[in-house]
């Protein structure tokens, strides 16, 4: 069963899921010390080609795809033969298996690869070690590692960590710290950000300036701001929206500042698969607003193929703001 996000495990001050919160530490610190534990025993394998992890510190929702995205192209166009490597969480297929837009379904090899995998190489295996030898000898130069940051099975060259930098009242990214269940972080901020050679900061494209109290937790690591911003204009027309992803309540707030006329919104659990029941209950939604449907590229991926004719596909990019500082870094380890 898929569980929808907390919104309180967001929660800078836990007023909300207190009792919760609570009930669930002695959990985090089991969850903690299994993670810290499997990092220290595992040095790493050594596949003969650099390995660019695009992780994160928190349970789903930081944006790491397009971010992993955005650094395969800025390898593939500086002429490096990148390849992307996931363990396709949500597929059922174990791997190493190459993804084939054309004939694998998001029930195959899981939504991200699906959707990355039409603009570079992306392969999947539950091993990584093995997943990564099978993209070496299939020509790649360079791995990017997606969500690889607290799986030490492949040794790293760049480890980047990318962080929600959004931060809105009492909405923090990290909220007050508690590791999961009570709370989003994957491992302790301090254990995880020791591990980092670099923080990709990622803000919404109409946000002000990065939040100097976040910036001043990462210290001395270097700090790339990028912007997540919309690859075209929502659709027009009354819309009624929806997403299944760790935060859906950002894309409902991205879609209304991109411009939709956001009549109603639908949130799901991350890495929804979409039931006859839910996509019929969209579909009153849509008819009792006389509105199309508009969602997010990692949705629509998942959507039977008969649905997605009606169903308006909404990618976003992310963008370095310092674009050429972020090359020379990426295209450092790339050549060394």
């Amino acid at each position: 069963m898929k569980l929808t996000t907390p919104r309180w495990w967001y929660e800078r001050h836990g007023r909300h899921g207190r009792v919760t919160r609570t009930l669930l530490k002695p959990a985090s610190w089991l969850w903690a010390a299994a993670t810290a534990r499997r990092v220290a025993r595992t040095p790493g394998e050594d596949v003969g080609v650099p390995v660019i992890s695009i992780g994160n510190l928190t349970v789903g929702g930081s944006g790491k795809t397009p971010v992993a995205r955005e650094v395969l192209r800025l390898l593939r166009a500086s002429g490096v033969e990148a390849h992307g490597l996931s363990r396709g969480y949500g597929g059922r297929l174990e791997g190493p298996v190459r993804v084939d837009p054309a004939s694998h379904s998001a029930s195959d090899v899981g939504d991200e690869p699906l959707m990355l995998a039409d603009e570079a190489p992306m392969w999947v295996a539950r091993d990584r070690v093995a997943g990564a030898r099978a993209a070496v000898a299939a020509g790649a130069q360079a791995l990017v590692l997606d969500d690889g940051h607290q799986n030490p099975a492949l040794k790293k060259t760049l480890s980047l960590i990318v962080v929600d930098g959004e931060t809105r009242g009492d909405e923090w990214p990290f909220g007050d710290g508690s590791v999961f269940p009570s709370g989003p972080m994957r491992e302790p901020l301090k254990a995880g950000l020791a591990r980092a050679d670099a923080v990709i900061l990622l803000l919404p494209a109409d946000a002000p300036g990065a939040d100097p109290e976040l910036l001043a937790l990462f210290g001395a690591l270097p700090v790339f701001v990028a912007r997540l911003e919309p690859a075209g204009p929502p659709p027009s027309g009354p819309q009624v929206g929806f997403a299944g992803i760790a935060k859906p309540w950002k894309v409902e707030r991205a879609l209304k500042a991109a411009g939709c006329d956001l009549k109603d919104f639908a949130p799901f659990p991350d890495h929804a698969d979409y039931r006859v029941e839910d996509l019929a209950f969209l579909a009153d939604r849509a008819a009792l607003f006389e509105a199309g449907l508009v969602t997010t590229e990692k949705d629509w991926v998942r959507l039977p193929p008969a649905w997605r004719s009606r169903v308006t596909s909404w990618p976003v990019v992310a963008r370095v703001e310092d674009e050429a500082g972020f090359k020379d870094a990426i295209a450092a380890v790339s050549s060394g």
